[in-house]
């Protein structure tokens, strides 16, 4: 790709693109965040596992069983139909975010960067740093 071309967008195609940019990239932020959010609530999980297996050693079945009962089992989010009444789990939200809002939203930015600016991407930034090198002193 040819990054001197930067020049046939108007600036407001230039600032549309950027904001696509920006919100694609924070839509992989929040991505990460739900990783990081299933990986968490998996740890906290195997830990209430194992708490349910030492209140039931120390003699607490009750509090054993309604760990096994109720939280176990239990979504982090309600259901959102009849078909999973325990609930959603964090890697069904992990799964449905990835394959439906962060799969669009990121096949609609390549897009309008492919109809827009012939695939170019980063073209603020690209204008920006020709900008800056060019009223740079040269030192050298």
């Amino acid at each position: 790709m040819d990054d001197t071309n930067d020049g046939e967008l108007t600036e407001t195609e230039c600032e549309a693109l950027h904001e696509v940019e920006l919100a694609v990239e924070n839509l992989h932020r929040a991505h990460g965040h739900l990783v990081a959010f299933h990986h968490s609530t998996g740890r906290a999980m195997d830990h209430l596992a194992t708490a349910e297996k030492r209140l039931r050693a120390a003699g607490h079945e009750r509090a054993a069983d309604r760990l096994r009962d109720r939280h176990l089992p239990r979504g982090v989010l309600p259901a959102c139909d009849d078909e999973a009444p325990a609930g959603r789990w964090s890697y069904d939200v992990l799964e449905t975010f990835q394959a439906t809002f962060l799969e669009d939203v990121v096949a609609f930015g390549e897009d309008v960067h492919d109809r827009v600016a012939d695939g170019r991407r980063h073209v603020a930034e690209r204008q920006q740093e020709r900008q800056w090198k060019a009223r740079a002193r040269n030192t050298e």
